[in-house]
């Protein structure tokens, strides 16, 4: 039996799963305190009448008695199979919270003693807590047993939390009662989702305590440090500064696309669907790594980019867990846009890797189906023939756009941005005249023009003007030459299966 993914009340839960007499109750959570304490306190109703006590078990301290003083623990307990042993042979009912015990499960001595203890439930009645950051049960266990999902802190409790932080504060300076902005109170309790109390805890007490107060500018730093505690997998990169559509030339159709439908992404809306997400198709260098971080820059959000190739590992199963862990981090952290680069790298077939692609794929794939957070997926590739339908069809993602070779007025416009970044003196009619010239070059062939521009008059002590640039263009082979054929096949398929970004 598995109890409910997300439990309104985790006490009430307990008591339930305690009062239905199961054997086993498994609990997987980082926070040991929070999990002790509420089997405490579920344990007094559901123990009432039945002289059942409330035990904790570590391999370094063994066995102590926690809802009432007993004195110091049974360290002659402390090894697993002694503690299954006694837990066997003693005549007292109670619940015996096992922390850490995850790693004696492969041992078969002590899985056959658990087997034990929880079909002797109805002559003595002992009811196993197994708690951990993970527990993975044995088959022979799993019809003793049920799980409990612990919920994370609600919206009230979050904020109590930053109300007790900042009573703590104040009472540390008498006088100087912390300063609480109403706008930033609001917005702190909403980037706090997804965190553990103790996480939370720590967020708002770095927040106030660096200066008594909590501001607007307070949550950049929420963000960035909450970031850290979700991303322990090292599988996600973390851009609070996006870039604005501003800095990409052209695409205007997709900045279009985007914008329409950021209020129903920001839920000012709320009658239309929320979108997906969208797939940029197109040729190397054209700029769909800069769309996916303007996408964010027009929602507003934060941008995370999600590395495929640190998913996977050589061990069944791993990858896919990776990934949902990856997942949830992401959803942790929602409103987001969730960048995925070269996402045909990571889902096409592959030739010998045992059916991981394809797990993979459909753990993707089933996430796409039913997360319900404010996530915007933004996947590009440069090869749609090696992904699956499955990910391509409608439905799945909301749109994919094709981001061609930039045509004469992008390359000015593209032109133009680079070389005001870097305090060129070219003028408008100069930069037009390169965007003539320049026909079949990418955007990064256009800004490598202008970087290797500045390297050659650095070298021959020159100023660099647009003619340094025009030699550069004139003695560089864009990729749609080098690779004319492929390029060509490319804009031939996409013509009649997509839409254009610009």
């Amino acid at each position: 039996m598995t109890a409910p993914n997300v439990p309104q009340d985790p006490r009430r839960e307990l008591e339930m799963l305690l009062a239905s007499r199961f054997a086993l109750i498994v609990i997987e959570s980082r926070e040991e305190a929070r999990v002790l304490a509420l089997v405490r306190e579920s344990s007094l109703k559901a123990r009432r009448g039945r002289g059942w006590g409330v035990f904790q078990w570590t391999v370094t301290e063994g066995l102590q008695r926690i809802d009432v003083d007993m004195g110091a623990p049974q360290r002659m307990l402390a090894e697993p199979a002694q503690l299954l042993r006694h837990l066997k042979a003693t005549p007292m009912p109670g619940i015996y919270v096992l922390l850490d015990f995850h790693p004696y499960l492969s041992d078969p001595i002590n899985v056959r003693m658990l087997k034990d203890v929880a079909q002797g439930y109805g002559q003595v009645e002992r009811t196993i807590v197994l708690m951990s950051h993970e527990v993975t049960l044995p088959d022979e266990l799993e019809s003793f047993a049920a799980r409990l999902h612990l919920a994370l802190p609600s919206v009230n409790e979050r904020q109590m939390i930053v109300k007790r932080v900042a009573l703590e504060w104040s009472k540390m300076n008498p006088g100087h009662p912390a300063v609480i902005e109403p706008d930033a109170l609001s917005k702190l309790v909403d980037n706090l989702a997804g965190l553990t109390a103790a996480d939370a805890e720590r967020l708002v007490r770095q927040a106030i305590f660096d200066d008594g107060a909590l501001t607007m500018a307070d949550l950049q730093g929420v963000l960035a440090a909450k970031y850290q505690l979700l991303n322990r997998g090292g599988t996600l990169t973390y851009e609070p500064d996006t870039a604005k559509f501003a800095d990409v030339g052209g695409l205007q159709n997709l900045r279009h696309w985007l914008t329409s439908r950021k209020p129903a992404f920001d839920g000012k809306a709320p009658e239309l669907d929320p979108p997906k997400g969208v797939l940029l198709l197109g040729v190397q260098g054209c700029g769909k790594s800069l769309a996916a971080r303007a996408a964010a820059g027009i929602f507003g959000v934060p941008l995370l980019r999600l590395d495929f190739g640190a998913l996977y590992s050589k061990w069944h199963g791993e990858s896919e867990k990776n990934l949902r862990e990856s997942l949830a981090a992401a959803e942790a952290l929602s409103p987001c846009v969730l960048w995925i680069d070269e996402i045909e790298k990571a889902l096409a077939d592959g030739e010998g890797d045992s059916g991981t692609s394809r797990r993979v794929l459909g753990t993707f794939l089933t996430w796409l189906a039913e997360q319900h957070s404010r996530i915007f997926v933004v996947a590009t590739a440069n090869d749609i023939t090696a992904l699956p339908p499955e990910l391509i069809r409608k439905g799945r993602l909301d749109e994919i756009f094709f981001v061609d070779l930039p045509d004469e007025a992008a390359r000015a416009a593209i032109l133009a941005i680079h070389a005001r970044k870097r305090s060129l003196p070219i003028t408008p009619q100069e930069v037009l005249a390169l965007a003539k010239r320049s026909a079949g070059f990418s955007g990064a062939e256009l800004e490598q023009a202008i970087v290797a521009a500045l390297y050659s008059a650095r070298a021959n002590g020159q100023p660099v003007n647009a003619a340094t640039i025009a030699h550069e263009l004139t003695t560089t082979k864009p990729l749609s030459v080098v690779m004319g054929e492929k390029v060509e096949a490319l804009r031939a398929w996409a013509q009649e299966r997509t839409v254009p970004a610009d």
